[in-house]
């Protein structure tokens, strides 16, 4: 008999609800850990906590908790949290700090928090800037060192320690009282021991004395030293490190960004008859079973099947093909499309959450879920490193002591040990590497998310590659007229293109394009035939410019051949219909780009096998791909944004890692869900923010540029790494023997400082493999 008690280990589901959390206020993995593992605490609580997307899925039994008691925990925890804006509040008439809300733009609480902090951290480094600037000058160069010059550099460096710094001493703090170290304990622990080092030489010390000027000393020693200042050290640590922060709080909290473009792709009402009238309802009161009406140029509201009317419907959206697909009645057509030409009455099959676009906005947020974060390597080493340098700089003063070194002698040494602990060139390994790649990379026009994107870029094996506009141009153009016997190509060229010259199809513009700077003959009473074509008359001759019938007689072979080239076919035809007379057939292609061929074989050098995936037809993929140097086993055709993502995920679980280049919105759930996605920005916004690299034009060896960059990037960070923990590593010994003065112990950080920006700014060199 099954067991009627409700248990963490096995809840029963349908008790069970869902929503999404809001947190703010992480700043590394520790942190979204931390709130995973406070929840996870609770009697009937499953919780998983993203840091990249700042959020956290939550399973609950409603009998037990409230989504407020919830936030209640994340709030206790130290952190911000408030219930996603998609999710109602379950008591909508109270107030409450953590329930949704919105501002008058539409964005959510959760989201005016994040502005709010990126604000916050744009101010205070704009302090800091302008107050750490003075002090290292006037600390550096003692010609400038004015009658208590230290007073004002005293006041300046109080400023930044204690008002542009508090982001990192809050933090300290709270990672304290959970018993965490972090980059942010490392911060705080430096530049207070430098701060408080300084305060006291300058109001016990001979530091605050008129005419005071600073000396240099190789050795620990308090006559030499102990009226040294370290103000400058303690203010541009932590204008460098708020430059860093500054950077990743812009680079955070865009995940939604594409699930709101994507939704707003959608109509926003809809003209439904109801009792044989026509009436305007907003998009949420469609009902299965309706019946609406869409005229040309409208959106199709929802996914339905056509019950009335023939027209072309732009479906670039989901299959990301130009060419408009002709519908008639029992088509089904899909909500967020364009009707084109012909009126249409729909009835509707799919509504709310089960449309298309609703499924691929679900795939987008799923696939961004799953994306789990990179650990990043200083806060772990912080985790070990921190205590380490506390408990050395401890056991140094001990040590001095008990071998009879003066109070005085041995304070100086463990400070030193500290002060070249201070963790300024760990802070600027990654951040200085990152701006200065990520600003190289703009001017080449290729944007950077982040650095989880290098570390995935290093280990991308599988590029997967959309077709139209990706690895071709996305422009249809003519590619050949086979005239039927007596017929001249060029004549038959002129009349196509006056019989299409007003109309603004993908085929029409190839045909009309083609015949550009030719005089055109006049053509009248043109109409567009819904599904099938246009006609008119050109030159007083009655034509006709349609798809083919199967009734081309000898010219069928043409058009085989054409449709196996993956070409798109259309007949010119005159007379009047049952009695025409065939006179010619015009094949046009979508090609590929001159780049893409060598784009794609410079992506094998990187040890990268490249694919092909598109949903066009089987014969066009083929051909593309044998233009540009794919192999057939590669190619994967005829394939809507599911199966993309389907593919995604399966040569992922073949084991490898897959990166992804598309620009439209059916790539934007597999970009998502690639190890890499890169979206070209001639795409639609949507593909750019479901992407962690932007490739902002549309040629595609600035892919190859982009995994050379994101590659060279991520060496320059581990060198970085490398370099200041070394030093940290060969000098801590020296200074804990008091062989080290701490201003050499500042200057000594400073110099990794230097060193780390430095062999950062190499990047500034980086080139195009295509560069003259």
């Amino acid at each position: 008999m099954p067991d009627s008690s409700h248990t963490q280990a096995s809840p029963p589901r349908p008790e069970l609800q869902h929503i999404q959390l809001d947190i703010t206020g992480m700043t590394c993995t520790s942190c979204s850990a931390r709130v995973e593992r406070k929840l996870n605490k609770l009697d009937g609580v499953t919780a998983a906590v993203n840091f990249a997307t700042e959020s956290a899925a939550v399973d609950f039994d409603p009998t037990s908790h409230t989504p407020e008691e919830l936030i209640g925990v994340v709030e206790k925890t130290g952190y911000g949290a408030y219930l996603h804006a998609q999710d109602e509040a379950p008591a909508p008439g109270e107030g409450g700090a953590g329930q949704a809300s919105s501002s008058p733009t539409g964005e959510s609480e959760a989201e005016q928090a994040q502005a709010r902090h990126q604000a916050e951290v744009a101010r205070r480094l704009l302090v800091a800037l302008v107050c750490s600037v003075p002090v290292m000058v006037l600390s550096m160069v003692p010609a400038l060192q004015f009658r208590n010059w230290q007073w004002a550099v005293a006041m300046l460096a109080t400023a930044v320690y204690l008002w542009c710094g508090s982001l990192f001493h809050r933090a300290t703090l709270t990672n304290l009282r959970h018993g965490s170290f972090t980059m942010d304990t490392l911060i705080t622990l430096g530049t207070t021991a430098a701060w408080l080092w300084s305060m006291a030489a300058l109001f016990f010390g001979g530091a605050g004395e008129p005419g005071y000027h600073m000396h240099m000393s190789l050795v620990g020693r308090a006559h030499s030293a102990s009226d040294h200042l370290y103000f400058e050290a303690a203010s541009m640590v932590i204008a460098f490190l708020l430059i860093g922060r500054w950077f990743e709080a812009r680079a955070k909290g865009r995940s939604s960004e594409a699930l709101r473009a994507l939704l707003d792709l959608g109509a926003k009402e809809a003209s439904v008859i109801r009792e044989n009238t026509e009436v305007k309802v907003p998009i949420g009161q469609i009902a299965v079973g309706d019946r609406i009406v869409v005229r040309p140029g409208e959106k199709i509201p929802t996914d339905g099947v056509v019950e009335d009317g023939h027209s072309a419907v732009d479906e670039s959206m989901l299959s990301g093909e130009s060419v408009p697909v002709d519908v008639s009645p029992g088509d089904h057509v899909t909500g967020a499309t364009l009707n084109s030409s012909g009126r249409l009455i729909i009835r509707a099959s799919r509504v709310g959450e089960d449309t298309t676009l609703a499924r691929m906005a679900a795939l987008v947020t799923e696939a961004q879920a799953r994306k789990a974060p990179v650990q990043r390597l200083v806060d772990a080493i912080s985790q070990v490193f921190v205590p380490v340098v506390v408990g050395v700089s401890v056991l140094t003063l001990l040590l001095h002591l008990l071998l009879g070194s003066t109070a005085a002698d041995s304070f100086t040494a463990a400070v030193a040990v500290l002060i070249i602990a201070c963790p300024c060139a760990l802070g600027l390994a990654t951040p200085t590497a990152l701006l200065v790649g990520s600003g190289r990379g703009s001017r080449m026009g290729i944007l950077i998310r982040g650095p989880e994107v290098l570390e995935t870029s290093r280990a991308i094996d599988t590029i997967l590659m959309d077709k139209t506009g990706t690895v071709t141009t996305g422009h249809m153009s003519l590619s050949a007229v086979h005239p039927a016997e007596g017929q001249d190509a060029e004549e038959l060229l002129r009349l196509g293109a006056a019989l299409e010259s007003g109309s603004e199809h993908p085929v029409a513009r190839a045909i009309t394009e083609a015949a550009e700077g030719q005089q055109l003959p006049e053509a009248s009473s043109v109409q567009a035939l819904p599904g099938m074509g246009v006609e008119g008359r050109v030159a007083g001759r009655a034509l006709r410019m349609t798809r083919p019938t199967g009734e081309e007689g000898a010219l069928a072979e043409h058009i085989d051949r054409g449709h196996e080239a993956g070409g798109t076919v259309v007949v010119l035809r005159e007379g009047e219909a049952g009695s025409e007379a065939v006179l010619g057939v015009f094949v046009v292609h979508d090609e590929p780009k001159k780049s893409s061929a060598e784009a794609i074989a410079a992506l094998g050098e990187l040890g990268l096998t490249p694919w092909l995936i598109t949903g066009d037809n089987e014969g066009a993929a083929r051909v593309v791909a044998g233009k540009v140097g794919i192999r057939p086993e590669h190619v994967i055709a005829g394939v809507m944004p599911e199966d993309k993502v389907e593919t995604v995920r399966r040569l992922q679980g073949e084991g490898r890692k897959v990166a992804m280049v598309g620009d439209g919105i059916n790539d934007a759930a597999a970009l998502a869900q690639a190890d890499l996605g890169m979206a070209m920005g001639a795409g639609t916004d949507v593909a750019i923010e479901a992407s962690d690299l932007t490739l902002m034009n549309d040629d595609l060896r600035s892919a190859v540029d982009a995994l050379r960059l994101s590659r060279r990037t991520l060496r320059i960070i581990h060198g970085n790494l490398f370099w200041a923990f070394a030093y940290n590593v060969l000098l801590i010994p020296v200074a804990a023997f008091g062989l080290l003065n701490p201003m050499l112990a500042g200057a000594a950080m400073a110099f990794s400082s230097v060193f780390v920006v430095s062999n950062s700014l190499r990047l500034q060199g980086f080139r195009s493999r295509w560069a003259k």
